[in-house]
């Protein structure tokens, strides 16, 4: 019943929306019913950031099972942030008005992963502009609120929360909780060479890769970090790469697209060595069979960028045993661990912002969106 709801607005009955009807079809802005809370747990989220990702371009694509699950019309999007405008009568620790960040993954809280504190692999795991509908609309209806919600600090802006939503968190458990095993505060584990700088290697610097840059950058001294080495075929993709921190560049073009090379540069840079950690953060077989051979003895490759199709990587399993090498996933990022990362970006240590390319509104943004078919953005 109604007395069970808290809201304001209450007289808003439609919104604006981005939508599509089948996968590579024009993506266009309708007046679709604004979401109503179905839950007593939900709250509905007035949107006042979100990114565009490529992400939601391989949904739009048709490359995502669980938009084909959900079926059509579908609305993409899943980096926001915004504002509570209604609350369910369970939810406890938010009030209409409250600014929150919404981290992609939205877990259960009562499955056997979620029990085990494991919140990124939750079998009940819902995802805005995947599973459910997304964020490239006026509002959103978000379940399991007090779990997965956290209220923004001041001085941190929607936009820079919206791009904490995806990419960064992505970033941070790829780079600092996988990759280095630390958490903010703490100083890196034992690598097995606890007195050395170590060197991290990156592998495709779209935006996730260059926020695994901006990341290793910001975290160099609690990480022992002494090089960033960043892999891309792009200049400017590798520019940028520069101008977050990476101290080292290797063009995979330049070296005739020849996996042999780019790994023969990578343990040029290293003294013949390799990197302690290396990251595929682009998904393709030889992003991911690249960090594996480029990984140092004893070291640790972290398998962040979603493989979409193509050719399965070829993983060298004699290497991994005879070098004793780790092969970590990441995927997402934990809604518990985004107070102290927000803090982090409102302490100024981490620039946001220097990622984040221009803003648009939702109009520009479909435009932005459907133009990833000859381009891709480097920041958000």
């Amino acid at each position: 019943s109604l007395r069970w709801i808290r809201f304001i607005h209450p007289e808003i009955k439609m919104m604006k929306a981005a939508v599509y009807r089948k996968f590579n079809e024009p993506i266009e802005i309708l007046s679709v019913p604004k979401p109503k809370i179905s839950s007593l747990s939900s709250v509905i989220i007035q949107v006042m950031a979100t990114g565009v990702c490529r992400s939601d371009w391989h949904g739009w694509k048709g490359h995502d099972d669980d938009i084909k699950s959900h079926g059509f019309p579908f609305i993409p999007g899943h980096e926001l942030s915004g504002i509570v405008v209604e609350t369910g009568g369970f939810v406890k620790k938010l009030q209409t008005g409250d600014r929150v960040a919404i981290p992609f993954i939205l877990s259960c809280g009562s499955c056997a992963e979620c029990h085990l504190n494991k919140p990124t692999v939750c079998l009940k795991q819902e995802q805005p502009g995947f599973t459910m509908l997304g964020s490239f609309a006026e509002f959103v209806e978000i379940k399991r609120a007090d779990r997965n919600l956290r209220i923004l600090p001041k001085g941190v802006s929607f936009v820079e929360a919206a791009a904490l939503g995806c990419r960064f968190t992505t970033a941070y458990r790829a780079v600092i909780q996988q990759g280095l095993g630390l958490k903010i505060g703490d100083h890196r584990k034992d690598f097995g060479r606890s007195s050395n700088k170590i060197t991290v290697c990156v592998f495709g610097c779209g935006g996730l890769g260059l926020s695994c840059i901006a990341i290793a950058q910001a975290f160099r001294e609690e990480g022992n970090i002494e090089s960033i080495i960043a892999v891309d075929v792009s200049d400017r993709a590798l520019d940028k790469a520069l101008t977050l921190g990476a101290d080292r560049v290797v063009n995979v073009k330049s070296l005739g697209m020849k996996d042999d090379a780019v790994r023969k540069k990578v343990m040029e840079f290293t003294n013949g060595l390799g990197a302690e950690l290396t990251i595929d953060a682009a998904g393709f077989s030889s992003t991911c069979e690249n960090a594996v051979h480029t990984c140092r003895r004893g070291g640790r490759m972290v398998q962040v960028g979603l493989p979409i199709g193509g050719r399965p990587p070829q993983i060298p399993m004699g290497a991994v045993a005879g070098k004793e090498l780790e092969i970590v996933g990441s995927h997402g990022f934990a809604a518990t661990e985004l107070p102290d990362l927000l803090n982090f970006v409102q302490s100024g240590k981490l620039q946001v912002r220097n990622l984040i390319e221009k803003e648009v509104n939702l109009s520009e943004g479909l435009e932005a969106l459907m133009a990833m078919d000859t381009q891709s953005p480097l920041g958000i």
